[in-house]
């Protein structure tokens, strides 16, 4: 009893499910049986019933392993396909470098030359690019640039129609270059407002708008008048110019097209450089204004006073309207006194008279010798100031260091200014003054050697 046990225990584990599979629905227990006989029945069920799903199950397997077959062998034959492919196109693509390359050879051979020509076309074309750009002529012909640009980006040999746009485009150039012509254009003022107007183009040199220069962008192509401008005597020529309708007209002309322009108006004024002198500047120049009004002051008071002398030179009788006939009249007063007496009291009246006719001479001379040692001084302090700057910015930027020079010698250049009129006017003012003193020293020596005479002749007698 216990052998039949052991053999349907074996039996139920070979006959049961496979790991993953549904387990198929289980017999009774052999507990449960009644008998043996049905034990045994129920045995060789689950028996039969474990083959059966064991054929079942290595069914699948087999139809498994096929189906992946079939796909192995797929997947090479699309292997192969593609292995042949690539060898089809790698034998292709060593073809095409090797028709390439004999076909670039091909080509140097057959250009030539004209590699060599379009090369020089290139740079000629962009050196006419760079010219035209910054030229003048375009102010007036804006469009022209497109060709010669076109001609400096083209990565292929240019045509015959290229090079003559080029050449036209050059002698163009060189025309109009000589040539003073008007046209209306849009011109933009300082403040930002723009206006059409008439502008004259005289070669490629200069562009003048209603008697002032004009500059152009070359960027933008805008014609923008100068917010500041040259000397006058430029633009009394620029203003000729507008107002001329035939023959030769003087013109200034900037070779450099616009770098000297640029560096005219770039120089400082009267009034920038007063500025540059600071408060010594501006005491130096006061002076010297002060000075001159007192110079032409006393020139004035000495040529009134030398025409009244000069009249009491005429007269025989005392004026005291002038320093000639006061002293006259000082002689006519004490004429029966003593000779020398009336020495004493002529030399007195000219004594009196001297300081009149020399009043402010010696402020004259104290500006004259004043105003370049005020100069002196703002230059020694410009220096101080320009050697400061230096310490803190160092020598990096020639232009701080000359600029604050060019700042420091203004003042000595007032101080120079104004000296040097100064001794003039002083020389000219003591020059008549000393004049008439003489004059008046001239007529009392007459008139004391007159007295003289006639006292010698009534001694005589």
């Amino acid at each position: 009893m216990n052998r039949l046990l052991g053999l349907t225990g074996l039996a139920i584990i070979l006959a049961g499910p496979a790991a993953g599979q549904e387990e198929p629905q289980q017999a009774a227990p052999a507990e449960q049986a009644d008998s043996v006989l049905e034990l045994l029945e129920l045995v060789r069920l689950e028996a039969r019933e474990g083959s059966r799903l064991n054929r079942e199950r290595v069914e699948r397997f087999r139809r498994a392993l096929d189906e992946r077959q079939r796909m192995l062998e797929e997947v090479s034959r699309d292997l192969a396909a593609e292995e042949r492919r690539s060898t089809t196109l790698n034998n292709r693509y060593e073809q095409n470098e090797s028709d390439l390359a004999e076909l670039e050879e091909r080509l140097q051979i057959r250009v030539g030359n004209f590699g060599e020509l379009f090369g020089v076309v290139r740079d000629v074309a962009g050196d006419t690019v760079s010219q035209v750009v910054t030229s003048l002529v375009s102010a007036q012909y804006p469009d022209r640039l497109d060709l010669v640009r076109e001609m400096a980006e083209a990565k292929e040999l240019p045509s015959l129609e290229d090079l003559r746009g080029l050449q036209l485009m050059l002698l163009e150039e060189m025309a109009q270059s000589g040539q003073v012509v008007r046209f209306d254009a849009e011109i933009t003022d300082p403040s930002g407002q723009t206006s059409a107007g008439n502008v004259i183009r005289v070669g490629a040199f200069n562009l003048v708008h209603d008697g002032k220069f004009l500059t152009r962008d070359d960027g933008t192509g805008a014609l923008q008048i100068l917010p500041r401008q040259p000397a006058g005597r430029y633009l009394s020529m620029a203003e000729d110019l507008g107002e001329a309708t035939s023959g030769p007209v003087e013109m200034a002309v900037d070779p450099t097209r616009g770098q000297l322009l640029g560096m005219l108006i770039q120089a400082p004024d009267l009034g920038e450089r007063l500025q540059q002198g600071g408060y010594v500047g501006y005491t130096i120049v006061g002076m010297g204004f002060i000075g001159l009004l007192i110079a032409l002051w006393r020139l004035v008071v000495l040529q009134g006073a030398g025409r009244r002398i000069r009249a009491q030179l005429k007269s025989s009788s005392a004026n005291r309207n002038n320093a000639l006939g006061r002293i006259l009249a000082v002689y006519e007063e004490h004429q029966t006194g003593n000779l020398d007496a009336l020495a004493l009291k002529l030399d007195e009246a000219i004594m009196r008279e001297a300081p009149i006719l020399e009043r402010y001479q010696g402020i004259l001379k104290v500006f004259a010798a004043v105003a370049p040692l005020l100069g002196l001084l703002g230059t020694v302090v410009g220096m101080i100031i320009t050697f400061q700057q230096l310490t803190l910015f160092g020598t990096g930027d020639p232009k701080l260091m000359a600029g604050g020079i060019s700042q420091a010698l203004i003042t000595t250049v007032l101080g120079l200014i104004v000296a040097i009129p100064l001794v003039l006017l002083h020389s000219v003012v003591s020059s008549s003054s000393q004049g008439l003193v003489e004059i008046l020293e001239e007529q009392s020596a007459g008139l004391i050697a007159r007295r003289a005479e006639g006292e010698s002749g009534v001694a005589d007698a």
